[in-house]
């Protein structure tokens, strides 16, 4: 008995100092989870969580995040090259008033595109910075404005440009605007409003958490009023891990102005950077020299 007694008091202070090793220490109350605490699974500043956060807003960067992993994670924020081929239709007042041309179109990310008209290609756009070029049988001009900054608003508010540059800023503000409908689908509306307050809405479709459209507004600098330009979205592939929308209709203020019907898509392909360098050889509105 003695034997047992002395046993048991030397076993219950070694139990007590194990356990106490292996336990961890508690957390303290004002301590924020996990969860809370980590970063958005993509790493972009504007998802990360902020203090007294409200619901809408969790509502929409969860959203967003459930977007580019439906678009393909890693993959879609990191491709570098495009190449398409297809069919593009001219409309006007939403109607189309061509039979279409076939286009090749070369891209390279962030500024750099090459787009191939005719069965011919011999109607080539050239897109290197902000300076656009018109090439044809005649030679190189520089491309018109109108067109060029059409271009250029295009490719400055894509989803692409969106994702990959404006949620790396933490100032992005990213807003739930409700439920509605596009392409005559049920949508979520999310705003990307940048640092320059500059915004993009794009309704993403919420049973494959795909784009459906996107839209934006800019004000004509002919009639000084705001003009709405935007992309609708369908027959998503996918390609190399990406999925990639095969039919893109443009419109402008709720008409069809072109709409493309892509029959192949490469990523990371390599490019030629001489592909996009072209140097002005005539102007089209200059007069030729009488002979």
């Amino acid at each position: 008995m003695r034997k047992l007694i002395i046993l048991l008091l030397v076993a219950v202070p070694l139990l007590a100092q194990n356990a106490g090793q292996s336990a961890a220490p508690p957390a303290p109350a004002n301590a924020p989870s996990q969860a809370a605490a980590s970063t958005a699974p993509w790493s972009l500043a504007a998802l990360a969580p902020q203090p007294n956060e409200d619901s809408a807003t969790r509502k929409a960067k969860q959203i967003v995040e459930k977007m580019i992993g439906a678009l393909g994670g890693k993959e879609f924020l990191t491709w570098q090259t495009m190449t398409q081929r297809g069919r593009s239709y001219a409309f006007y007042q939403g109607q189309p008033n061509s039979v279409g041309t076939l286009f090749w179109r070369f891209y390279k990310y962030p500024d750099k595109e090459r787009l191939e008209m005719t069965k011919d290609r011999d109607v080539i756009y050239v897109t290197t910075g902000n300076e656009g070029y018109e090439i044809t049988y005649k030679g190189t001009a520089e491309q018109e404005k109108p067109t060029l900054d059409e271009a250029l608003r295009r490719r400055d508010h894509s989803i692409d440009v969106i994702v990959r540059e404006w949620l790396k800023d933490p100032r992005t503000l990213v807003i739930y605007g409700g439920t509605g409908t596009a392409n005559q689908r049920m949508v979520e509306n999310i705003t990307f409003l940048n640092a320059n307050n500059d915004s993009v809405t794009i309704a993403v479709d919420p049973n494959d958490m795909l784009p459906a459209q996107r839209t934006y507004t800019y004000r004509n600098p002919v009639d000084k009023l705001k003009d709405e330009e935007g992309e609708i979205y369908a027959n998503y592939r996918r390609v190399q891990g990406i999925m990639t929308p095969h039919t893109i209709s443009r419109t402008k203020n709720d008409q069809m102005t072109n709409q493309r019907f892509v029959n192949e898509i490469q990523y990371n392909v390599p490019m030629d950077e001489a592909m996009f360098n072209a140097k002005v050889t005539y102007s089209p509105y200059k007069l030729s020299p009488k002979r």
